[in-house]
């Protein structure tokens, strides 16, 4: 077998070249969030066209990446975000991140736009690239594109690729992703880089690793020894367990007991149907109607936590997999719909698309206060997603995001942050999650640094800054490390400095700090505050919307009111 050897590799979609280069010294102990940070730092523009030719497109594995540690094999993929206009970090599991580490694969960036109009599937392999035209693929849904993708190139591929709203350059397009079962479900679905993606004149990067290998381990009993470790304390957690019997709509009656739904786009904190969409109404939907649907599914493979479901109908057919929380919280809650059957029909529509669900949601909730929609109306709700399907002047407003319909139809209640809709926890509940919206620089997000689960008072305001930063430089560092969210459980749980042993028999990196996580973190925020500094960011960015300031959530009284000292100094530590 070939010496392995990592790589980054350069696509120019203009000349149609592949281009392999030697890791620059300042890439090498960076890896997803961090290392696409880095990169667009280095090469890219912050005050470019997100969908012109000087932004790129870049993937990047995560650092402990290509093991089958459990729930860390995740992929990032990185941009100027046409949605924020900043810089953008999106990951999302499934086979592509396993596949291009047992590539070589250190990075792989998407280079300039294409002589000619029209989309290409580019195969990627240890024998180089090709390029074929996707004439036959382009407006197709991503549910009938990765099929035809996967009987053309076999099913031991990993796949990328983008649905009719990142076709149509729409700024709350995604990139699908196969999981292990070859269905192109796992979305890195924030920011809009499936319009990035479509700006390349890319349908699809079919990732072929025929012949590849896992990358070496400099000392592999050490990384076994911490390996055993990590996965006992994953297995072991308590919330691992509760996540694979109720998946991640497990959240939803917790949400509820603090207030933190976003019902009716986000004008009160509690839903009366709650108990038709959490996390026992879906549990107990997918036992009872069997195979498919099962309540507990792996999206990558090696995963233990199994926190993905695949839900499907009274007629045994699959309606949607997975249904996550989020989707159930913007598609469901936040327009009044109460039916797991109804949310998860809304959402097989917008991942056909190949569009962002939390993003959709919310534009269809402003839609439903402009009176665009009836609020609880599944039909007119699908007659949107129809406009966004057809590429109306309407469908346009909509798929490009919440505030894009507000904007359209002068309305104030935009839950929203640079751009960027918010997701599924009302910030005037848990406010430290508000903190985080509004100061993260990936736009509100909860995956930057959720609090929900801070043992404080979610409503004193004076306590909210140190639980965000923490959330905030974890959240970080568990996206260099290629780790899900969910991961974080076992890796906090495992004594002796678990990242710090598996990095160093990985790499045989010495010189990692005690606290190897947050360091990766700090790093990462430092240099993406800067590529939004210099895309023309200020404080003012670093805000909640107003009227969150000034409404209060009826159920508890609460307006956000953390301090804009706070927000404004945040990150001061990291950046001495």
């Amino acid at each position: 077998m070939a010496e392995y050897k990592s790589q980054v590799w350069r696509v120019n979609v203009r000349e149609q070249t592949l281009n392999y280069e030697p890791i620059p010294d300042s890439w090498k102990r960076l890896g997803g969030r961090g290392l696409l940070a880095r990169i667009l730092l280095d090469e890219v523009d912050p005050k470019c066209d997100p969908l012109g030719r000087a932004n790129k497109l870049i993937f990047a594995p995560g650092l402990l990446v290509g093991h089958m540690l459990s729930s860390t094999d995740r992929i990032s993929v990185g941009g100027k975000s046409p949605l924020t206009g900043g810089i953008k970090e999106s990951n999302a599991g499934g086979r592509t991140g396993l596949h291009m580490t047992h590539m070589g694969i250190h990075a792989l960036i998407i280079e300039d736009q294409p002589k000619e109009d029209g989309y290409w599937v580019l195969h990627l392999s240890l024998n180089g690239a090709k390029w074929e035209k996707a004439d036959d693929l382009a407006g197709l849904g991503v549910y009938e594109t990765a099929p035809r993708l996967i009987e053309k190139y076999g099913d031991k591929v990993a796949i990328a690729l983008i649905g009719p709203g990142g076709e149509m350059r729409m700024k709350a397009a995604g990139i699908q992703n196969l999981d292990k079962d070859r269905v192109p479900s796992r979305i890195a679905a924030r920011g809009g880089l499936g319009a990035v993606m479509g700006s390349k004149g890319l349908k699809a990067i079919v990732f072929d690793h025929a012949g590849g290998q896992k990358p070496p381990v400099v000392d592999p009993e050490a990384f076994k020894v911490a390996q055993k470790d990590y996965t006992k304390s994953v297995m072991e957690h308590p919330q691992s367990h509760t996540y694979r019997d109720y998946s991640t709509a497990a959240i939803a009656a917790m949400c509820q007991t603090f207030a933190a739904l976003t019902a009716r786009n986000f004008s009160r904190g509690t839903f009366d149907q709650v108990d038709q969409v959490d996390g026992d109404a879906l549990r107990e939907f997918t036992l009872k109607r069997g195979k498919p649907s099962d309540p507990s599914h792996a999206c990558m493979a090696g995963c233990t936590i199994k926190c993905s479901n695949i839900f499907g109908g009274e007629d045994g057919r699959i309606i949607v997999s997975p249904l996550e929380y989020e989707t159930i919280g913007l598609m469901g809650v936040n327009l009044e719909i109460g039916s797991l059957d109804s949310i998860g029909r809304l959402n097989w529509q917008v991942n056909d698309l190949g569009l962002d669900s939390i993003e959709i949601g919310a534009a269809l909730g402003v839609a439903a206060e402009a009176g665009l929609m009836r609020w609880g109306s599944e039909a007119d709700a699908l007659k949107l997603i129809d406009e966004i399907r057809r590429g109306t002047e309407l469908g346009y407003v909509l798929g490009n995001g919440a505030v894009s319909v507000g904007k359209k139809y002068n309305i104030e209640r935009v839950p929203a942050v640079k751009g960027q809709a918010m997701s599924g926890y009302e910030p005037r509940s848990i406010k430290g999650t508000g903190v985080t919206y509004a100061t993260t620089p990936q736009g509100a997000d909860h995956t930057a640094g959720l609090t929900i689960r801070a043992q404080i008072n979610h409503l004193d305001p004076a306590i909210q800054k140190d639980p965000s930063l923490n959330a905030q430089l974890n959240m970080a560092g568990y996206d260099t490390l290629g780790a899900c969210i969910f991961a974080g459980f076992g890796y906090a749980a495992t004594p002796d400095g678990v990242i710090r042993r598996l990095l160093k028999a990985r790499y045989g990196w010495d010189d990692l700090p005690d606290n190897t996580l947050q360091a990766l973190g700090k790093e990462t925020i430092r240099m993406e505050r800067e590529f939004n500094r210099r895309a023309g960011f200020t404080r003012e960015d670093d805000r909640l919307p107003k009227w969150m300031t000034e409404q209060a959530i009826p159920e508890t009284g609460h307006v956000f009111d953390v301090s804009e000292e706070v927000l404004d100094h945040i990150f001061d530590g990291i950046e001495e």
